[in-house]
């Protein structure tokens, strides 16, 4: 990297995972009572439906999404690579949003197809920007890293603290990872993504304005998905980190 690119890199960086370790807002903290109530009125049934269907949903995106990704070269340099990634990011936000307006255009039923197509767009970009900064998706644990970052996009502020925290130093972390998929924690991770989306998602399913705010709903979310993974493949790549500290674990 060039010293200006470096430094600017190390601005974001540091902003990112500052962001990363704040906790709860007023409205986060809102939503998240909001939410809870809701779920308490789900029957369990119910919510182990979704487990499954969710973590068959993923699973199966994971172990089919890499036959299509373009490989890249290692030695490129992190610059080249954040280009390459702003790109890919560009191009599956124009894909989410034509998504998005279509089911939103279709009320209801259509509304609710958008969930399992969204989540397909979203792990397909991860594969494509896992590949982008060098990183082998053979490697079971890489598709763990992935899950990772989904998670710290559309989390509630404190899972998104913990799971952050697990991806500092993931060299070290990564050799204390469960070596079967069915070990993940899918009721946390479908919880907290449903939690996220459903109050953004919402207004999708209503007629008329269904299909505007489905386009730019999922427009945002692809965004902040890619501003996510870009910055937690440069923390693998850059050095100078910010630690959690003792302030910010609580």
């Amino acid at each position: 990297m060039s010293r200006y690119y470096d430094q600017k890199v190390l601005r974001e960086l540091k902003l990112w995972q500052y962001r990363m370790l704040s906790g709860p807002s007023f409205f986060d903290r809102l939503s998240k009572r909001f939410q809870n109530k809701v779920n308490s009125f789900i029957p369990e049934k119910i919510h182990q439906a979704i487990t499954v269907t969710i973590k068959q949903m993923v699973r199966g995106v994971l172990y089919g999404a890499n036959i299509t990704t373009t490989k890249f070269k290692k030695d490129v340099s992190l610059q080249v690579k954040d280009a390459l990634a702003e790109e890919k990011i560009s191009l599956y936000q124009k894909t989410a949003a034509a998504e998005g307006g279509l089911t939103g255009a279709g009320g209801i039923l259509l509304g609710l197809a958008d969930f399992p197509l969204l989540i397909g767009i979203k792990l397909k970009l991860l594969f494509e920007l896992a590949t982008i900064y060098g990183y082998d998706l053979k490697d079971y644990k890489e598709r763990l890293y992935i899950l990772y970052i989904f998670q710290l996009a559309f989390s509630s502020p404190q899972h998104r603290k913990n799971i952050y925290q697990r991806m500092v130093n993931w060299e070290e972390q990564r050799e204390h990872l469960p070596e079967d998929i069915h070990q993940f924690d899918w009721r946390s991770f479908q919880q907290e993504y449903r939690d996220y989306i459903d109050i953004a998602k919402m207004a999708q399913l209503v007629p008329i304005i269904g299909a505007p705010v489905g386009a730019i709903v999922n427009y945002r979310l692809i965004k902040k998905l890619g501003v996510t993974a870009i910055n937690a493949y440069r923390m693998r790549s850059v050095k100078a980190l910010i630690k959690p500290n003792n302030e910010s674990t609580k």
